[in-house]
């Protein structure tokens, strides 16, 4: 294990990318390391049609989640992170496209993504039950960097709670008519 030199103040990302009626939404929430919102966004819907869909074939995924939202989002953003969480596997692509490590929090149960690396690392507020961190295996020299992270933030964040936030959060500002989107 390597020495990770981190700063004192670590801002986290967290994207949820997800679709709802045939469109694509995406959301993200930047905190510090107890969780504390330091910056919210959120996309407009995406909605490929039928040729997009012929196009991107089985890529489409990846490029609605990584470069066309993923991207989107953080470009617009004005806070740095350290480390960026994210639901979705289709996210995890936009690591070659950002200087800092993205991981997936999956549930350790479910079978999808069994292609992609994993670090697991057990929550201290949570006994018995373990997060698995997905990556992307081009870029699993990162697990130090990223367990380093871990082990500076309260032990009482819950590291699956700040999607839900991001998702409550876009259902008001859409309720709202609030437009600060990517």
């Amino acid at each position: 294990m390597s020495v990770v030199q981190l700063p004192i103040s670590i801002q986290l990302g967290f994207m949820t990318i997800f679709q709802e009626n045939n469109t694509t939404l995406g959301g993200y929430l930047v905190t510090n390391s107890w969780g504390r919102p330091i910056e919210f966004r959120m996309s407009s819907g995406v909605q490929p049609n039928r040729m997009h869909q012929i196009l991107y074939a089985n890529t489409l995924q990846e490029y609605l989640h990584a470069d066309l939202i993923g991207k989107a989002l953080l470009d617009k953003s004005s806070s740095a992170v350290h480390l960026l969480f994210t639901d979705s596997l289709g996210t995890l692509s936009l690591r070659s496209r950002v200087n800092f490590p993205v991981v997936a929090i999956w549930d350790a149960g479910d079978n999808r993504g069994q292609e992609f690396d994993r670090v697991t690392y057990k929550h201290l507020s949570t006994p018995g039950f373990n997060q698995t961190m997905v990556m992307d295996p081009g870029f699993a020299e990162e697990e130090d960097t990223v367990l380093a992270i871990l082990q500076r933030l309260d032990k009482a964040f819950d590291l699956t709670e700040p999607f839900q936030r991001i998702r409550e959060a876009m259902g008001e500002a859409r309720k709202m008519g609030v437009a600060n989107r990517a």
